[in-house]
Parts: structure tokens; sequence; C-alpha cells
């Protein structure tokens, strides 16, 4: 891109140092209320990468909208070079009802690379795939856990590709997870087309979190300056390590009935510890959820009622001489990151 050039999107000629919300019309509801994408396009007043930041493409996902909402108030945007093409919302339909999914009961991120004459969600899969993603050379989507359920600070990778390990590692959030690409998945369809996706899971559906929302603001302002599109100035790099997970398993309940945990997300356990009970609602039996193996939970139920089988904690491996240690030095990163202060967190 040349310096100086206009940011072509969708029509629309974004100047350099400016910003436009450009609207791509999706659907028209059975009233007849357009569904449009909302892209907000930030062209740097110099030359440089283009990244699209993403949240909610789970409806109900609303961490990464309060995310996105922090980023594009900060006054560190004023220096970016190249372009952000931010949308705060992806799925507007769940958005509005408080849904994972659309209203064809489809998950978008199973329905990539889309079709412009399938389902709504293949329609809506198309239109953010061609339009957004394949203009740019990476890409951040932030979700949560979903119903009923939180995960820690983490982003998600590749095993083997070196970049965007790199990039997890600049992120700086708690824990970084090596996992499969999946069938119809955003991240999957991306790498197919070229771009590379850094996936950030933190917090649970419907809810907002402090310290999920501090790592998220940080870790987009990291990764951008590690490409540089943001000069280092204000911007602290993460003083601790990720903890790097290779593996992870989810450890159900035992049997149905009232749930109380003896450990949370974050904590690190080791083989044979007690993680949770589960006993019958007449205090007759009561089972244990004994810890399979040594590791980390970066992921678990919230619900105290479960059944038979539910998905209770999300373990995973931890490769780190005293993972327990750094869990808390990065815990503390958090709280005192000097990225932020009340003014700009409220």
């Amino acid at each position: 891109m040349p310096k100086h050039s206009l940011f072509e999107f969708a029509g629309h000629n974004i100047e350099p140092g400016s910003r436009q919300t450009v609207e791509l019309p999706v659907s028209v509801l059975s009233d007849h209320t357009p569904v449009n994408l909302k892209v907000h396009v930030i062209h740097g007043k110099k030359p440089g990468p283009v990244v699209f930041v993403s949240a909610a493409v789970h409806g109900d996902e609303v961490m990464g909208v309060e995310i996105v909402r922090r980023m594009l108030q900060s006054d560190l945007l004023g220096g970016l070079r190249g372009a952000l093409l931010v949308v705060p919302i992806v799925n507007a339909f769940g958005f509005h009802n408080r849904s994972r999914y659309l209203p064809d009961r489809r998950d978008l991120n199973r329905s990539f690379p889309g079709s412009a004459g399938g389902s709504l969600a293949s329609r809506l899969a198309g239109i953010f795939l061609e339009q957004v993603v394949m203009r740019c050379d990476l890409g951040i989507d932030l979700h949560s856990a979903a119903i009923h359920r939180t995960n820690l600070p983490q982003v998600r990778v590749s095993e083997g590709n070196g970049r965007t390990m790199a990039l997890a590692k600049a992120f700086g959030a708690p824990v970084i997870l090596t996992s499969d690409l999946r069938e119809g998945s955003l991240r999957a369809e991306a790498k197919a087309a070229g771009v590379d996706v850094l996936l950030y899971e933190a917090g649970e559906a419907l809810r907002f979190d402090e310290m999920a929302a501090r790592a998220g603001v940080a870790g987009i302002f990291r990764v951008l300056r590690a490409m540089e599109m943001l000069p280092a100035k204000g911007i602290a790099k993460a003083r601790v390590a990720p903890l790097l997970c290779r593996s992870s398993r989810w450890l159900r309940a035992p049997a149905g009935g009232l749930l109380r945990t003896y450990r949370g997300d974050g904590d690190v356990v080791e083989e044979g510890d007690v993680l949770a009970s589960v006993a019958d609602p007449f205090g007759e039996a009561e089972v244990e959820l004994i810890a399979p193996m040594d590791g980390i939970i970066v992921g678990r139920a919230v619900m105290p009622v479960v059944n038979e089988g539910d998905a209770v904690f999300h373990l995973a491996e931890v490769r780190h001489d005293d993972p327990a240690q750094a869990v808390e030095d990065l815990a503390t990163q958090l709280e005192n990151s000097p990225l932020f202060d009340e003014d700009e967190i409220i």
C-alpha cells in the first residue's frame, strides 16, 4: 500500500489517518428490518499490514465486544501503520437474541467458507470471509466459553506454525494452547486462504470479566506492536512468558447432582487432587472428581447443577518448572498493567 494512498474497502475510500464505519448488507429480517455487518476501518497515516479484529462470531460472547470497545477508544491507535478492520459484532442475529447461534440454529464458526446461496449462517460466513478476512495479513478473533462455562484467558494456535506461535507469545495471555483446526471454522478457512488467525478465549458467555478484558486489549496492542503497526511507546511487553500447553482434556461429572468445585480457572493441580464433588439433592451420596494428571485448569463449568457426563473442568498439560508461580506472576502482571487506568476501563 503506497504511502498516502487511499484504503479502498467495499466501495468506500478511506483517507490516511482517518476512520470510517462501513456497513455490508447481510440480510433482511421477516419484518423487513435490514441486517448489516458493520466494519470499522482505521487507516493509518503510514503504510503497513492489514489486520482484522473480530468479536461475537458467537452472538452471546459479549466479552470480545467489550474488548473491542476499549481498544477503539485508545489513543494508541493514533500511531497506527497500515489498516485495522474491526468488527465488534459479527453475528448480530445471535447478539440481539443473546444466543450463540443464528436464527437457523447454525453455529457460524462451523459454517465457513460459506456460500452466497446457502443458509443464513453460510451467507454471513461468506460475506465475512471474502470481504473482511481475505483483505488481511492476520486476524485476531475474540471468543468466550460456551454458556455456563468460563475460560482462563488463553490464545489458541496451530501446532507447527512458527509465526502464530511467536505472535501468541507477544500477545502475553496466561496460556497458549495448541489446538487442531476444525472443519468449517473461521481459523481453518482463513488459513486455507493464506491468512493466519490468533484465537483469544477468555471469560464466559453473557458476562464481563475484568482480567479477561485487560488481557485481551493489552494482547491486541502487543501483537500490533510486534508487527510494527504501532510504536513501542505506551505498550509494555509481557514481562512473564505464557504457559505453553500442547494437550488438554475435559474432565466430566462422574454422576448427576449438585456440583461443588474446589478449584478454579488458573489453578495448577497435581494428579490425585480432589477438584470437585457431586452430591445428590437428598445428601445420601457424594462422588469426588479426581485430577487424572498434573496440569492447569484452563476452563470450567460455572453451573452448580450437572448431569452425569457433563464437562466440568478443562485441564491442560503444562510444561514449566514452576507453573503455579508462573500463573501468580501472570495474574500480577495483568493487575498492574501500565496500559490502563480507571478512566480507560470505565
